[in-house]
């Protein structure tokens, strides 16, 4: 729905939100419908990471969307409502910019995973954003148990992001010393997945 079309659905009485419980749930249908977009680029980002460090977090982090999703169901559930997306601009354009990221930097470099971290980073931050809202709604509309399960995925949120966070300069540093040729992006390419098999 574009800018005029909302308008225009306020100027005619034909908004859907009236109350916060309608906001809640026009929340969780946008973070559902966000989480789920997610499993299939946290899949994409970890193969297109060099680092099996990052992969592997990847890899994690989409084991943890999973749990996230159920979480979702049972709130949704709680509500006697059948788990229903809506769909997000604002994932579909935080994804997107991961997906460039790809395309425009060379396979086996540190400058793709800071790249795929930069990225990450702003889905953490919109994911984070999203459930602090959802459960303070939840605990203001008295639904102590919606809190709770929203809080648990916002704990986990909190911990992806500060591992980013964490792996973001040791992914800088080595990014540094790249001279951005085919060539040294091969090398480094050969020699990650070398250290990382004599693991």
């Amino acid at each position: 729905m574009n800018i005029t079309q909302s308008v225009k659905k306020a100027v005619t009485g034909e908004a859907s939100v009236h109350n916060l419980h309608d906001l809640f749930v026009e929340g969780l249908k946008d973070i559902y419908y966000a989480e789920n977009q997610l499993m299939k680029a946290l899949k994409n980002m970890s193969e297109a990471a060099s680092s099996a460090k990052l992969a592997k977090a990847f890899t994690h982090h989409r084991m943890e969307t999973e749990g996230h999703i159920s979480r979702l169901e049972q709130v949704f559930t709680q509500l006697d409502m059948e788990p229903e997306g809506k769909k997000c601009d604002a994932i579909e354009g935080l994804i997107a910019e991961g997906d460039d990221i790809i395309a425009e930097t060379m396979e086996g470099t540190a400058t793709r995973d800071a790249g795929l971290i930069f990225a990450a980073q702003a889905v953490e931050h919109y994911e984070k954003a999203r459930y602090e809202a959802l459960k303070s709604m939840a605990s203001k509309l008295a639904l102590t148990s919606c809190a709770r399960l929203l809080g648990e995925t916002l704990r986990e949120e909190d911990h992806a992001a500060k591992l980013l966070t964490t792996m973001a300069d040791d992914m800088d540093d080595d990014a540094l010393t790249e001279d951005g040729t085919q060539e040294g992006s091969h090398t480094r390419g050969r020699q990650s997945r070398s250290s990382h098999a004599s693991r």
